[in-house]
């Protein structure tokens, strides 16, 4: 049975929740390429960009096979516009990563003294928001079973309220990241643009990841 015919079954929420996954191991794979960044291993860094494009495309064949097989109307808790609106925030999640490695390596980047511990912090955070928002997806399924209703809602509302506060956190510690380059923007020259960007994109992946809360908690509140 081909794989996507497996996943599928009677719901798509599984193959949703296999994007995800792919997705979010996008995020993660961005760690060890800011890990060597910071080091200034930059010989790593075309292999950590072909990492992430390897799961990127991995997840963009999910996503193209989910819309092709969606069907028009679903029987389900949800509308098939939902699910599109989730698949597309979990695949921005993946696009961005995929960003942030190109550009790293076509400038062989590495990051600025005394930016590192900061940048590193930044990271982590980032990814452990986008894990967040896939245990979450991970509960689509029993979710969809109860008509978003029942005792579990209590508990996944509480997950998107927890992911609401670390794309917060992101926010602020992007912003301090920010501030410090722009103090450093005569010594650094043109390379300020390139890192605000990068700064910016980390930031990016954690808001997807919040919207994919946030787009959950409009279904329950329906």
């Amino acid at each position: 049975m081909p794989l996507m015919e497996s996943l599928f079954g009677r719901s798509p929420v599984r193959p949703m929740q296999k994007h995800m996954r792919v997705a979010v191991d996008c995020a993660r794979a961005v760690l060890p390429l800011v890990e060597d960044m910071v080091a200034g291993r930059t010989e790593n860094l075309p292999s950590r960009r072909e990492e992430i494009d390897r799961l990127e495309h991995e997840a963009d064949d999910i996503k193209h096979e989910i819309r092709s097989r969606l069907p028009r109307r679903l029987l389900l808790a949800m509308e098939r516009r939902d699910l599109l609106e989730i698949l597309d925030f979990q695949d921005s999640i993946a696009d961005v990563a995929q960003d942030i490695a190109g550009l790293a390596e076509q400038r062989s980047m590495t990051v600025p003294e005394g930016l590192g511990e900061s940048f590193l912090d930044l990271t982590r955070r980032v990814i452990a928001a986008c894990e967040l928002a896939e245990a979450i997806i991970d509960k689509l399924d029993q979710l969809v079973e109860t008509g978003f209703a029942g005792r579990e809602v209590a508990r996944v509302e509480a997950m998107i309220e927890e992911l609401s506060r670390l794309e917060s956190e992101t926010d602020e510690l992007a912003e301090r990241l920010h501030r410090r380059l722009f103090e450093r923007e005569a010594e650094l020259g043109i390379s300020t643009v390139f890192w605000y960007d990068i700064i910016s994109w980390m930031d990016r992946i954690a808001d997807h990841a919040d919207r994919v809360g946030s787009r959950l908690r409009l279904l329950i509140a329906r």
